[in-house]
């Protein structure tokens, strides 16, 4: 397990960089050609090729559904400043925890069932997608399609850090803000511009307003742009929005407020893009019955499983919003996402593999 992660991420594949993305597709395309298994591939413009494998699949009846990412938000040559290296119980590199490991759990857990002749009763279909850090924009549709005749629907993501599943997840969103006004010069005609960066302040002012902690509720402005030099009233400024909300309802509110923005300013205009793009994955009726179902599987094999939750989102929130029964977090357990110090700590890989492998076959 650990060599094939150490290839994975060896293979670096920002999202956005479609060469090197569809290369690792190309690698787990072969992987899973080894293992005697059919696959196809969603072609892609923009982004990686998205691959898809049937394992004893029925079209007829509903199987099971497991969801991968490959891409990873480092750019490439981050593994020459970080290489993929084992430091005791823990190995260390880019994109190594979110979420490589989760595509060596899977492939691993398959082989056994092949090699023992063991397999899931509906059948099995793995997707492994290319744009999940940038929004699943063009995988969405395909997720959906296939998590609707599915049975249960397994999410690769990292578990958290103390080994729990995620059972609960917020929805993520962003929003653009973009002022425009008017320039003149900053002392002969300053009555005659229009402060574009002015105006944007009263509103950034006004949104943080709308984090409300007791809901769970949260924005923040994390990057800003305006103006060119001092002497010139900036004629443009723009802002951009991270929300992140517990149920539909607040995303609602705070996107009615956003989008309804008017000038404060006379003679600035505001144009406002962008929304939420995952909805939030709450612990309802439907999330409940499916995590009580996998503890009872899980102890039987003699694994203990907890529930958690996350602020963050993943691809499990489009299956949770259908409807579908969902188990998120299965993949390996570590720490540091998206950062320099990003590891897993190496028995989760065959801890986690032992858990898909008991959920796959006694669901």
């Amino acid at each position: 397990m650990l060599e094939l992660l150490s290839k994975l991420v060896t293979m670096e594949s920002p999202t956005r960089e479609k060469l090197a993305v569809d290369r690792l597709g190309k690698f787990i395309v072969g992987e899973l050609h080894n293992l005697g298994i059919n696959v196809t591939l969603d072609h892609q413009q923009n982004f990686g090729d998205h691959v898809l494998a049937h394992l004893r699949s029925n079209d007829s009846e509903p199987g099971f559904l497991t969801l991968c990412h490959i891409d990873t938000v480092f750019p490439l040559g981050t593994i020459i400043k970080q290489p993929c290296i084992g430091r005791e119980d823990r190995m260390h590199g880019p994109g190594a925890l979110d979420m490589k490991a989760g595509t060596v759990i899977l492939l691993t857990c398959v082989r056994r069932m092949l090699t023992e002749g063991r397999f899931p009763e509906s059948g099995l279909t793995m997707l492994f997608t290319t744009d999940e850090e940038t929004g699943s924009h063009s995988s969405r549709p395909l997720i959906e399609r296939l998590a609707r005749r599915a049975s249960l629907v397994l999410c690769m993501e990292p578990g958290m850090p103390d080994g729990s599943l995620k059972t609960w997840r917020k929805g993520v969103g962003s929003f653009e803000i973009i002022v425009r006004g008017k320039a003149a010069h900053a002392g002969s005609d300053h009555e005659k511009g229009c402060n574009a960066i002015e105006e944007l302040a009263h509103h950034i002012v006004a949104i943080r307003k709308l984090t409300d902690y007791q809901k769970k509720t949260t924005l923040s402005v994390g990057v800003i742009e305006g103006g060119t030099v001092t002497n010139v009233i900036p004629d443009f400024a723009r802002a951009k929005i991270d929300i992140r909300v517990m149920d539909s309802t607040e995303g609602e509110r705070v996107t009615k407020y956003i989008r309804g923005l008017t000038p404060v300013i006379d003679g600035c205009t505001i144009e406002v893009r962008g929304g939420l793009n995952r909805p939030p994955m709450p612990y309802d009726q439907c999330m409940a019955e499916t995590f009580q179902k996998a503890q009872v599987i899980a102890a039987q094999a003699g694994i203990q499983l907890r529930a958690g939750g996350s602020g963050g989102g993943s691809d499990a929130n489009f299956v949770a919003t259908l409807g579908v029964p969902v188990l998120d977090g299965l993949g390996a357990i570590g720490n540091g996402m998206h950062s320099p110090d990003e590891y897993i700590l190496v028995d989760s890989l065959p801890e986690r593999a032992a858990l898909l492998y008991s959920l796959l076959l006694n669901w």
